[in-house]
């Protein structure tokens, strides 16, 4: 079964940065089109950024210009650069396939305030 390791996640300034990473275990990860979501309390989860097998990455546009989506096929892992953080951007991050596989990680929390 496919397993997520989510981690770097934190209480951070608005304007100040964090770097997301997740590793994963259990599934082609090489070949398979990955990516961040997140969940804000109240709201339903949405996706942020996916990455392709072939580096090429999409971002929400609430994100544009101030997160990066990277990955390792090495090491299976992904990471997210967050930068110019927001009140907004707080969330529980996870990272999954997309379209994303039926289970989850436990997820990260990014806290944004001041």
């Amino acid at each position: 079964q496919v397993q997520f390791v989510e981690s770097g996640g934190g209480l951070v300034q608005p304007g100040g940065s964090l770097r997301l990473s997740c590793v994963v275990s259990g599934s082609p990860f090489k070949f398979t089109t990955m990516g961040w979501f997140r969940q804000a309390p109240g709201k339903e989860r949405e996706l942020v950024a996916r990455i392709t097998s072939g580096l090429i990455a999409n971002l929400a546009d609430s994100v544009k210009g101030r997160f990066a989506i990277s990955r390792d096929n090495d090491k299976n892992s992904i990471d997210l650069q967050m930068n110019s953080l927001k009140p907004e951007d707080t969330a529980v991050y996870y990272c999954n396939r997309v379209p994303n596989y039926p289970n989850w990680g436990q997820g990260t929390q990014v806290t944004v305030s001041s």
